[in-house]
């Protein structure tokens, strides 16, 4: 499989995830199983932040390449989320949750690829 195949299919993958998660720390639904409990834990802030940080840079990993307009932005989107992966997992080393602070890196990782791939590796063009 090629990156670029690889990148797309990353790129759908995460966007949706992101924005799934986005959407939760919004509405922050009763009854989440107990490896979500953290969320329970946030202030109305922290969720404003993360929630739209989150929709915002799912729709960036998708939307500027699928229709060409300012296709730049995708990296940027990877880049973003990064930082708020970074941040969740500061936020979870505080609460000795190393299985959250695991995915954290995972996710910042195949961001990474994904901006680096975007950016250098097979940038999509307008």
């Amino acid at each position: 499989m090629t990156h670029n195949r690889i990148l797309w299919v990353l790129q759908w993958v995460f966007g949706i995830y992101f924005i799934g998660v986005g959407m939760t720390h919004l509405v922050v639904p009763e009854g989440l199983p107990d490896t979500l409990s953290w969320l329970y834990d946030l202030g109305d802030a922290q969720h404003l932040f993360a929630g739209v940080a989150e929709i915002l840079g799912g729709l960036g990993l998708i939307l500027p390449s699928v229709t060409r307009i300012r296709p730049e932005l995708t990296p940027l989107a990877g880049i973003g989320l990064i930082v708020v992966m970074i941040a969740a997992a500061v936020w979870h080393i505080g609460r000795d949750e190393l299985s959250n602070v695991g995915i954290n890196l995972l996710n910042a990782a195949v961001l990474a690829y994904i901006a680096y791939g975007r950016w250098r590796l097979v940038p999509v063009t307008r």
